[in-house]
């Protein structure tokens, strides 16, 4: 694994990594690229020094048992790229969550279906754990809460710690969180809690108290969808002013993005995820920017 593009690495619990990984998620849901193409990305990924990959069981086509809608299809995945993969992959950290799994509604549309009791997330992370073709996961995320009102949050929680003392995972994190499920984590998992991951992005800065809170715990703050993903046009307008400042320093918005939210704070990891090597490589020199501190205190100011 090169470390030719490694001028920015952070600190994800006792993990060091870059601080761009890559989220996996569109090599396996709907409009995915072929699997070729897919293992591509990520061992192209590899190659620039990208030693953090980001997975959940759900991450895959809806749609029942077929090859298309097969279940973990994006935990396979990365098994079999990082089986193939010649490059130094001794410090590679993969990441998974528990909390969702994927359905066609009744006028068949894809959906992201919800469960998170204890029993689901024990049998799960073993699932997981297999899938991944590991002995122990890096770092298992609960995924979103239960909708079920008598499944506290709390359960999954105490789910997770065991998993952590049965030693199907090496820590825990938590997704789409609040500052005071943040503070119920912290008390039920202590130190065995590292990350938390939210959405952000210019378009979406709901959880800038919680990206502040996880500096002032010591927790990693994790940036899902830091790019906007798949937006209406109207919400492409709150992009407009990182494109400006793209177009100053001659580089795309996408490195602009993702560099003011590497400057939001040192435990902030971003995890855009791609379907193309090239804008792959294009997003990774948001590091660059970083590094040489390319983008000035009034535009960091002006962006938000």
């Amino acid at each position: 694994m090169s470390t030719d593009n490694a001028q920015e690495y952070r600190q994800l619990g006792p993990y060091k990594v870059l601080g761009l990984g890559l989220g996996c998620m569109p090599l396996s849901i709907e409009r995915r690229p072929g699997r070729e193409d897919a293992i591509e990305v990520i061992h192209r990924a590899l190659d620039l020094g990208v030693n953090h990959l980001d997975t959940a069981f759900a991450y895959y086509e809806a749609g029942g048992t077929s090859e298309n809608g097969e279940e973990q299809h994006n935990e396979k995945l990365i098994a079999e790229a990082l089986k193939t993969y010649t490059g130094d992959k001794s410090g590679v950290v993969v990441a998974s969550k528990v909390g969702h799994f994927r359905y066609v509604d009744k006028n068949g549309r894809p959906e992201w279906g919800q469960q998170a009791d204890a029993n689901y997330i024990l049998e799960t992370a073993k699932k997981s754990r297999d899938a991944l073709e590991v002995n122990s996961i890096n770092l298992y995320y609960h995924h979103r809460p239960d909708p079920n009102p008598e499944v506290t949050y709390s359960e999954g929680l105490e789910a997770l710690a065991k998993l952590v003392d049965d030693g199907v995972v090496k820590y825990a994190g938590i997704s789409n969180a609040s500052v005071e499920q943040i503070d119920l984590a912290l008390s039920i998992l202590g130190d065995k809690l590292i990350a938390v991951q939210n959405q952000y992005s210019p378009a979406y800065r709901k959880t800038l108290d919680t990206l502040k809170y996880t500096k002032d715990k010591g927790l990693a703050f994790l940036p899902w969808s830091p790019l906007g993903g798949f937006r209406h046009p109207e919400l492409l307008e709150q992009d407009q002013p990182f494109e400006k400042v793209g177009k100053n320093h001659g580089v795309s918005k996408q490195q602009i993005i993702l560099a003011w939210e590497l400057n939001k704070g040192k435990h902030v990891i971003p995890i855009p995820g791609f379907r193309r090597t090239r804008t792959l490589e294009d997003s990774l020199k948001a590091l660059e920017l970083v590094r040489t501190g390319a983008l000035t205190a009034d535009e960091l100011n002006r962006l938000g």
